[in-house]
């Protein structure tokens, strides 16, 4: 069995080596919960990496958004390069749920657009869980919603064999029979297609086709082969074959469940009949109908896992399989798998909101007549249920929730930057001057621009956009070259702003909640924290000690909160960060450690820009794709070198250059009709 191997140039330092002990010990002594309370900086992913390394358990990781969770398996990517780092994350591009309005008498109709990448990864997840150990699944909050049964997934797959006595027809029957779809042109994942007696094969989980030879009413060789250049890439002697639909059950189960959606569907009528709702009865009953039909000749029908708790046996009420039932388990049921739950400040209210805001919606889909009652049972996980389906949970946060306080066994901090870089000097000054509101923008104005005449950088924080726009508007009338931020700027123009910003094209940003999390910007020395003492979100403990973690990257970074009072979030803050700041300097002065300013270049910003938008004008929209209408053999070779390129920014995660590829193929594929 593959073992956990992490690889890196570095070496635990600070208080990682002390953190990686604590967590280990705590999972071998049998703590459900921990803790890793590490600032800003301080390489939480990194000792997590060693710890999954020290207890060789499968891993799940989750993370509260797509983007996070890209990042986070990469990391664990490049820490792991020789075991099995996945990522599953919704797979819908775009997604609209079936709702209806009854105010407004409204049926939105479910739209969806599928990423086919996304789902391949999926599939890949879950495959690699029930075929080995050394596996770390990177997921986001989708985790938590219905899949299918393990059992029935795991029990349909196929085994190929040289050897096996097959003929032509068996093996597209049973391809058939897991999903799998015959095509005559290129293959996809989930595809297949006969010639003579050749069958070629995708398996759903990776771009790689299975040339399956019969001959003689065996099979005679299997031939992996590259579906792009369409070279050899090896002789098998078995594969395995995963269904090509994660929602799948043998055929006893199917038409039990029918009879049982049947059953269902009489009752339900006889009720909405009883009360006066006719038409929702009718309705009810020409959909669920039209369904059955479908599920009777081809085993699937859009909206299908509805019908999830029929087709999986399971009793009402009864909590749907999810991402968690995959991951292995002991003899007596318990998980035995380890959690790592990342932002947890941020993940954990997410999870815990899941339940309630799909129950809602579908609610009314019951009540008026579109869905059976057994939809409700298509559903994630309620909180109570995630507890128990997780296996040892350690979350990773500059800033725990209650929850997680209450819970953890153990609260492990990871103070001690490796850098040596202790947290900034924070200060409280008075909003108001005189009595007049112009305290704080003009002492915030004094102090940008003696941070900006030694070459620094400076963040000023505010509670809205009009304020932050009118802001960066006066600093630039008094001669200090700034720029707002906030969410109604694009993702690539706030890039380029940022990049911007590090180059000293400009000196200051004015923003509200978003320079809290997430920015890597060491040359700031200064942030300016405005209306400090308004209570609230943007105001919080939580989010004040982030937005002071923002100025931890620089040996001279400082914040001013500007307050006329000192509410108990600021004393709350102040007080942790004054804390932190004591140990880091001690630490400093026992080890004689002298911190350094962080040195990241300045084209790392201009880089994840380019990546995800200017590689792609520059490698592919410098063709004038016009000059291709008619000449068919060239528009086949642009196609087929931007499936390259898409394919390959998928394999780094890198999904955005994939879209606009993706976009490009297809305006290249409409010019070729």
């Amino acid at each position: 069995m593959a073992k956990f191997k992490l690889k890196s140039e570095y070496k635990p330092a600070g208080d990682q080596p002390k953190a990686i002990a604590q967590l280990v010990k705590g999972l071998s002594e049998g703590f459900t919960h921990q803790t890793l309370l590490g600032v800003t900086g301080s390489g939480k992913t990194f000792t997590c990496a060693n710890v999954i390394e020290a207890v060789q358990k499968p891993t799940l990781v989750i993370a509260h958004n797509k983007t996070l969770a890209a990042q986070l398996a990469q990391e664990y990517r490049d820490f792991f390069p020789d075991n099995a780092v996945h990522y599953f994350v919704s797979y819908y591009d775009f997604y609209q749920p079936e709702a209806y309005l009854p105010v407004s008498d409204t049926y939105i109709e479910k739209d969806a657009q599928i990423n086919e990448e996304i789902d391949r990864l999926r599939h890949a997840s879950t495959q690699a869980l029930l075929t080995r150990k050394d596996v770390i699944i990177v997921a986001s909050v989708s985790c938590i919603y219905g899949l299918g049964s393990p059992e029935e997934y795991e029990k349909e797959n196929m085994k190929l064999s040289i050897g096996d006595k097959m003929n032509r027809t068996e093996l597209l029957h049973r391809l058939v029979s897991i999903f799998f779809e015959r095509t005559i042109a290129d293959l996809s994942p989930g595809d297949f297609r006969g010639i003579g007696n050749v069958i070629e094969i995708m398996p759903v989980s990776e771009k790689v086709i299975f040339r399956v030879e019969i001959a003689g009413g065996k099979i005679t060789r299997i031939t992996k082969i590259d579906p792009t250049s369409q070279t050899i890439l090896g002789e098998e002697k078995e594969i395995f074959l995963f269904p090509a639909k994660h929602f799948i059950t043998d055929k006893d189960k199917k038409e039990r469940a029918m009879k049982a959606i049947r059953q269902e569907l009489k009752e339900r009528i006889k009720e909405l009949e009883k009360t006066g709702k006719e038409l929702d009865a009718e309705r009810l009953r020409r959909r669920t109908n039209h369904d059955l039909a479908l599920i009777k000749e081809v085993g699937y029908c859009n909206g299908i896992e509805n019908y999830s708790r029929h087709l999986s046996g399971k009793a009402p009420g009864e909590p749907p399989d999810t991402l968690l039932s995959y991951f292995p388990h002991k003899e007596d049921g318990t998980p035995d798998f380890l959690t790592v739950i990342d932002e947890s400040h941020v993940s954990i209210p997410q999870i815990g909101g899941m339940y309630e805001g799909d129950a809602s919606r579908k609610r009314n889909l019951v009540e008026y007549g579109f869905r059976l009652p057994s939809a409700l049972d298509n559903r994630p996980l309620k909180f109570a249920e995630f507890e128990k389906r997780v296996g040892q949970v350690i979350f990773t946060s500059a800033t725990p929730g209650n929850y997680e306080r209450e819970v953890s066994k153990e609260i492990v901090e990871q103070v001690i930057r490796p850098t040596g870089l202790v947290d900034p000097e924070v200060v409280v000054r008075p909003i108001l001057e005189k009595g007049k509101y112009q305290g704080q923008i003009q002492d915030f104005m004094a102090e940008a621009q003696q941070e900006i005449k030694k070459g620094n950088r400076v963040i000023a924080t505010t509670l809205t956009k009009r304020m932050a726009e009118d802001l960066s508007e006066y600093f630039k009338e008094k001669g200090v070259k700034a720029e707002y931020l906030h969410s109604d700027i694009k993702t690539i123009d706030r890039i380029r702003i940022l990049t911007k910003f590090r180059k000293g094209e400009f000196d200051c940003i004015v923003g509200v909640n978003l320079l809290r999390e997430g920015l890597d910007l060491p040359e700031v020395t200064l942030i300016g924290i405005l209306d400090a003492d308004k209570e609230g979100f943007l105001r919080s403990e939580t989010a004040l000690i982030q937005i002071i973690g923002r100025a931890a990257r620089n040996v001279e970074g400082r914040v001013i909160l500007y307050a006329d009072n000192i509410t108990g979030s600021m004393a709350r803050a102040i007080a942790e960060t004054n804390r932190r700041r004591t140990v880091q300097l001690a630490y400093n002065k026992k080890h004689g450690i002298t911190p350094k300013t962080i040195i990241k270049k300045i084209h790392d910003i201009a880089d994840q820009l380019e990546s995800a938008h200017d590689k792609a004008v520059k490698a592919n929209l410098s063709l004038d794709v016009q000059v291709f209408a008619g000449q068919t053999e060239k528009l086949k070779k642009l196609i087929r070198l931007k499936e390259r390129q898409m394919n390959a920014s998928v394999k780094i995660l890198d999904f955005e250059t994939a879209a606009i590829l993706r976009d490009e193929i297809q305006a290249l594929k409409d010019l070729s009709v």
